[in-house]
């Protein structure tokens, strides 16, 4: 029977301790409590061996993970994927807007998650939907899926070194009157709501690059196309930040932009910029704009 699980493969560069050398392969204790308890092995030339083994140099170690089960209430459903990268460890996709990510419970159906989940199972793959960058229900663009527990983990440690990188572009009320600004103001809940969030003294932390593309009027109202970069990954980021210098994002009703133009927030991820986490190469992919957006900028 074949052997579905993730594995990874290192030689051993230097004498060292079995344990040490894990830490190096950025290997987490909770990685290693599962390979240990859940179905895992740690192979060195092929013969099982526990973490307080001496390594000698040239050694070849196999990192075996455990199988994973599919998150409970994700049910894999058939549907189209547009992947734009795919490898052993990645998925990039194109989502396409008025679509989940995560199945909630207003759309328990019809998801990126789901999609994926059977994208996995038809690869017959032992592990379950990770998603690296998540882009709310009407944004689009482009979306990083991690294919394993432990490639998740190396992605989410590079998002905190804020080694990651996502261009969005979107297209706002009115004309800004500066081609390029910085914005950083802390974002927090807006009390008494579970969704919505505002700039605010004790929230937390969050930076965004603005650059203005083109500045235009459709059906005789100002609107402006810009490109944003984020320097941080807060919830609903570049819509907070654009409404609260009084641009809100066109059909972005939450905010405080109106769905006359257009009906869902014109915002679309249009790069992502990361190195592969277990081959270090550099990746950066780019796709255009949909055509509801496009559609708002020709004159």
């Amino acid at each position: 029977m074949k052997d579905l699980r993730y594995r990874l493969t290192f030689k051993v560069e230097q004498d060292q301790l079995f344990r040490d050398a894990l830490a190096m392969w950025g290997i987490s204790k909770r990685a290693l409590t599962a390979i240990k308890f859940q179905g895992g092995q740690l192979l060195v030339n092929n013969i099982e061996q526990n973490v307080r083994h001496i390594l000698k140099k040239n050694d070849l170690v196999t990192i075996i993970f455990p199988p994973e089960e599919i998150s409970q209430g994700l049910v894999p459903e058939d549907g189209e994927l547009e992947v734009i990268f795919e490898d052993h460890e990645l998925l990039v996709i194109a989502k396409q807007p008025y679509q989940n990510t995560i199945p909630s419970h207003d759309h328990p159906r019809g998801s990126v998650a789901n999609f994926v989940a059977a994208h996995l199972q038809q690869q017959e793959l032992a592990s379950t939907v990770h998603i690296v960058t998540r882009l709310d229900r009407d944004t689009s663009g482009l979306m990083c899926i991690a294919k394993h527990r432990h490639v998740h983990h190396l992605m989410s440690e590079a998002q905190k070194r804020h080694a990651i990188h996502r261009t969005y572009e979107a297209i706002v009320h009115g004309h800004m009157e500066q081609d390029q600004q910085d914005i950083i103001a802390p974002i927090g809940r807006k009390d008494g709501s579970i969704i919505e969030r505002e700039v605010r003294s004790d929230g937390q932390f969050a930076h965004t690059d603005v650059v203005v593309l083109k500045r235009t009027m459709l059906d005789g109202e100002a609107i402006t196309h810009i490109r944003l970069k984020l320097h941080t990954g807060r919830t609903h980021q570049i819509r907070v930040h654009m409404a609260s210098i009084g641009h809100p994002l066109i059909g972005d009703t939450l905010y405080g932009g109106r769905r006359n133009l257009i009906d869902r927030q014109a915002l679309h991820c249009v790069e992502l910029q990361l190195h592969h986490p277990v081959t270090k190469q550099y990746y950066s992919w780019q796709i255009n704009l949909p055509k509801d957006m496009q559609s708002l900028l020709i004159e």
